[in-house]
């Protein structure tokens, strides 16, 4: 009972408008299966990259832990040392962003700015260790932040591929079909109308040629009549009787 309060009016007018709206539900459809397919696509190729992200993080923090640990076997601690001779950053972040299918997704790159504070190191005991130990760390340092750029866009693509895979359905399964039976029910309103129409026609047409029959048939009658009046002889005794004379 519901869907039938909702349905519009059957008209010309109003079969155009609902035939423009299922156009343009086909066609938003069209354009977010496409969306869908290639964030769909992008998020396979992320989740690759993740697979070999975290695989190639294990071989480096594990070549790492090594090498921090072959250093403070040879110089001991040098967390200390560190700690204060550099007072700002030297590997830095910067984010930006990919557009893919209207979607924004950050991007995490590392760069190092500034002058190598341990280009020197080496004079002293150990110095070759620690500036390996140093290029391992910075490559996980940059092996991490690209893992955290792919962990990110895909958290952002599952749930945009979610939004739009649910409005997808949602156009295929019930607006369309709503239009389409729109559609049918005011097309098959209009040809009962035509039928009415055609029969109201067929109805008049016979009542005028009944009429025009009739009409026919009195002119006939009243013209047999008067021709039947005029070729009546005519008694002369009994037309113009005179009264009786009296004398």
């Amino acid at each position: 009972m519901a869907c039938n309060a909702q349905r519009p009016f059957p008209t010309r007018m109003a079969l155009t408008v609902v035939k423009s709206k299922l156009k343009g539900a086909q066609t938003g459809h069209s354009l977010l299966k496409r969306k869908s397919d290639a964030l769909t696509k992008r998020f396979r190729d992320i989740v690759k990259q993740i697979e070999e992200a975290k695989m190639k993080m294990g071989r480096v923090m594990q070549t790492a832990s090594f090498s921090l640990a072959e250093v403070t076997y040879i110089a001991g601690d040098i967390s200390y040392q560190v700690r204060e001779s550099v007072s700002t950053a030297q590997l830095k972040v910067r984010a930006r962003q990919d557009n893919v299918s209207g979607v924004m997704l950050p991007a995490f790159e590392a760069f190092q700015e500034g002058a190598d504070a341990f280009e020197l190191t080496g004079l002293g005991r150990g110095g070759q260790q620690i500036q390996r130990c140093k290029e391992t760390y910075v490559s996980a340092v940059k092996t991490l932040v690209e893992l955290a750029s792919l962990q990110t866009a895909f958290v952002i693509l599952d749930e945009v591929i979610k939004v739009t895979n649910r409005r997808v359905n949602a156009i295929e399964h019930v607006i369309i079909p709503r239009l389409e039976n729109t559609i049918s029910y005011i097309v098959s309103e209009l040809d009962e109308q035509d039928r009415e129409e055609f029969f109201r026609l067929k109805k008049v047409q016979t009542k005028k040629k009944e009429a025009r029959e009739h009409e026919e048939k009195q002119r006939e009658a009243q013209s047999q009549l008067q021709g039947s009046e005029e070729a009546a002889p005519r008694d002369i005794l009994q037309e113009n009787e005179d009264e009786d004379v009296i004398f």
